[in-house]
């Protein structure tokens, strides 16, 4: 059954506020283990959720494939009973249509452009174990309601993952990488970072204790992103365990900082959110000063400041929440080389173990892949290291912001440089 045909039946039954949200998708994906390809598959979903408000009451139900309709309806409408009354906070009537063709991957270009990665790899390091992922997703997103939205999307993506594993007697290392795009996924640049990193790897050195300076790769300092994302959360500010609820237009972070949201940016484009309100772009924080937070409707009502639609579902069958989409943060003008370069002795984060920070911004972590740095020379991979420290004093400290711009999930990042963190070393 398609989302008008459930809209339509729902509201026949007398339920005159009603959202339907369907996600329809199609996957090819292609798995290489231990050097050799190990399947290729093909799979197709559909899932769609009722959400409905009966007697001032919300109920949310999910079905999967195949279903009954008037199942589900029932299902939704003994799912209200339960919870209490709440205004319903539905989009008003409106017409977002992205369509997109659909492309039929080239499955054999895809298998040899994984056998051609393991083959540069393994050609220059024999004892590496490569993995690769190539996965090629069409999804379309279809969210209706009864005051007459109507959103549709459908979107074409190659999505790929490498990773090397080297193992001896008394060592494991481990270095992955990624890639997203809505074009033929170009493994070139995946292979090329790995193979520097695994160059950069072949001597291990050691760390005292102390304060250093750290650079954080594009893909290591994420994890002090996704703190600073909580923080700027604006249901976090309205229950005021943000540490930011009392911050805007107050400096946060160092001036070298500038984060914002762009949600129109390539691959990661997101022209509306789940509740069906277009996205916008929103300067979050400009050289260190706390501009805006971002919320979904309800959490811009309870604030009474305007919605920036940012209400995504972390699931098919959860409600909308205030997340980010297109985290970007401002480069610098010097290159990774180059701030490498400037630090007289400290330590590179490429890859760490574990979970970051929560709210509080407090961490301490292993480091799973990181570089001595003596005289802007690396020097070798530092092991059984462990960083601690605070993100929002951290960030602080930032010295330095590279120009090298990488996708890291959906956050465009580029590479920075703390002045100094706490290393304990085992």
């Amino acid at each position: 059954m398609l989302a008008e045909e459930l809209l339509e039946l729902t509201i026949k039954k007398g339920v005159s506020d009603v959202e339907v949200y369907q996600v329809q998708s199609h996957s090819r994906p292609i798995s290489f283990e231990a050097n050799r390809l190990k399947q290729i598959e093909s799979s197709q979903t559909t899932g769609i959720a009722l959400r409905l408000w009966h007697k001032g009451c919300q109920g949310l139900a999910v079905a999967y494939g195949d279903f009954n309709p008037d199942d589900l309806i029932s299902k939704a409408l003994a799912i209200s009973e339960l919870n209490d009354p709440e205004e319903p906070l539905l989009n008003d009537n409106n017409k977002l249509i992205y369509p997109n063709a659909i492309h039929e991957p080239n499955i054999n270009n895809l298998i040899s452009q994984g056998k051609n990665a393991i083959a540069i790899i393994t050609d220059k390091y024999p004892e590496v174990i490569t993995n690769v992922e190539i996965e090629w997703e069409t999804e379309t997103t279809t969210l209706i309601n009864s005051r007459g939205l109507y959103c549709l999307q459908t979107d074409n993506s190659y999505s790929a993952s490498l990773g090397i594993e080297l193992v001896t007697e008394d060592d494991f290392l481990g270095i992955y990488d990624g890639e997203y795009s809505h074009d033929v996924i170009d493994l070139d640049r995946m292979i090329n970072a790995v193979l520097q990193r695994l160059q950069w790897a072949e001597k291990n050195t050691s760390v005292n204790n102390g304060k250093m300076p750290v650079l954080f790769t594009p893909n290591a300092v994420t994890t002090l992103w996704e703190t600073i994302s909580e923080a700027l959360n604006g249901k976090r500010i309205f229950d005021k365990s943000s540490p930011w609820c009392e911050s805007q237009g107050k400096k946060v972070v160092s001036s070298c900082l500038s984060l914002s949201q762009q949600p129109n940016l390539q691959p990661y484009n997101c022209p509306f959110d789940d509740e069906g309100t277009i996205t916008q772009h929103l300067n979050l924080i400009k050289e260190g000063i706390l501009n805006s937070f971002y919320t979904d409707k309800q959490t811009a009502q309870k604030l009474s400041i305007t919605n920036t639609g940012n209400g995504f579902r972390p699931s098919l069958g959860s409600y909308a929440t205030p997340d980010l989409i297109n985290l970007v943060i401002e480069k610098g003008n010097l290159s990774q080389e180059k701030l490498i370069k400037n630090i007289e002795d400290g330590i590179i984060i490429d890859q760490i173990l574990g979970e970051g920070a929560d709210i509080s911004g407090d961490f301490s972590f292993n480091i799973d892949l990181g570089y001595r740095v003596k005289k802007g020379e690396i020097i070798g991979r530092i092991k059984d290291t462990m960083l601690a420290g605070n993100v929002y004093q951290a960030l602080q400290k930032v010295k330095s912001v590279g120009n090298d711009l990488t996708w890291s999930g959906s956050c465009y990042t580029p590479s920075i440089v703390i002045d100094e963190l706490s290393l304990i070393s085992g």
